[in-house]
């Protein structure tokens, strides 16, 4: 059961956590309403304040590993934005960054989970499989599964090298030769990208 109220009054999709305390999450329109969504900050004394709008359906939302960019999926389009975050928590310079591969039949990559390793690179859970990108924004590979769209997604294991899938009704596993990056841990600066 939980005990301690932090935030109340948002229709919350999915959330990030930063080491520093600061929850991030995202509040898509809901039903087919097509207003735009919002990404809401929510400090460590439960003050909360929309620190940006206008995505069309932000979905998953994640940290980089050094935490100075925030990335937010739209789930109708075939983005990931960007966003660097200020050091009151707030974000700045959002931009269009990761671009995801979609069928030619459909411009929405139905963009959900999303994690990132401790080298930088951006998982995504589309409609086509786990989407990887790099730190520059293109997608290197594209993990699929066996029984279609992942809507979620999470590194776990003693060394946080295992790739956890929610697709459907099943969940797989697919040990990597890299290691998660947690929001609660301690910020790391990875390599600067090969480009």
């Amino acid at each position: 059961m939980f005990d301690n109220l932090i935030a109340c009054e948002i229709a919350g999709n999915d959330l990030v956590v930063a080491h520093n305390g600061n929850i991030y999450v995202t509040h898509p329109p809901g039903g087919a309403s097509n207003d735009p969504s919002k990404v809401w900050l929510i400090k460590p004394d439960g003050a909360k304040r929309v620190v940006d709008t206008g995505v069309r359906y932000a979905n998953g939302i994640a940290l980089s590993p050094d935490q100075s960019l925030l990335y937010v999926a739209d789930y109708r389009s075939h983005w990931v934005y960007s966003y660097v975050v200020q050091p009151d928590g707030t974000l700045a310079h959002k931009q269009r960054y990761h671009h995801l591969h979609a069928p030619d039949t459909d411009d929405q990559s139905f963009a959900d989970g999303l994690k990132v390793d401790r080298d930088g690179s951006l998982y995504v859970a589309t409609r086509l499989g786990i989407q990887v990108c790099d730190q520059a924004g293109r997608v290197n590979v594209i993990i699929p599964t066996p029984n279609g769209p992942i809507t979620n997604l999470v590194f776990g294991g003693g060394q946080f090298d295992t790739l956890y899938a929610s697709c459907n009704d099943k969940v797989y596993k697919r040990k990597l030769n890299v290691t998660g990056a947690n929001a609660w841990a301690a910020p790391n600066k990875p390599a600067a990208p090969r480009l």
